[in-house]
């Protein structure tokens, strides 16, 4: 929703007239769309039936590039906000709009973490952590 959010409130706007925002609506919209296709595999359970492909380590990295190019997204929107602006409405959308990149930053940097402990096999459950090795 939030990555909606972002791309939705820069194609509002006069984006066309400064070329940064055409890489925030890039990073934006390839990573909304990446991020609902995932969901919808996950929500009709394909990770089973493709069981040969890691999926804890390809949400991972998918989460990894993500969070980088956010970065990058959200200081270029940031960066192009100019509150001298003749068009008062466009500064309140693209103001929103880096206020936004900057939450689906943190929030895909948050999710590379929990991908990151779930690769490793750090976030057990409570039947997992009874099966232990003793030396």
């Amino acid at each position: 929703v939030l990555g909606l959010l972002v791309w939705a409130l820069i194609a509002d706007t006069t984006y066309y007239l400064h070329a940064a925002y055409a890489w925030v609506l890039f990073v934006s919209i390839f990573f909304w769309i990446l991020t609902v296709l995932f969901f919808v595999a996950y929500l009709l359970q394909l990770q089973l039936k493709f069981y040969m492909i890691p999926w804890p380590l390809v949400l991972m990295i998918f989460n990894a590039a993500a969070t980088v190019l956010y970065v990058t997204a959200f200081v270029t929107c940031a960066a192009a906000v100019q509150p001298t602006s003749w068009r008062q409405w466009d500064y309140n959308r693209r103001a929103a709009a880096a206020f936004f990149a900057c939450l689906v930053m943190i929030t895909y940097g948050v999710s590379t973490f929990f991908s990151f402990r779930a690769w490793k096999g750090l976030g057990s459950n409570a039947a997992t952590s009874q099966v232990t090795d003793r030396a």
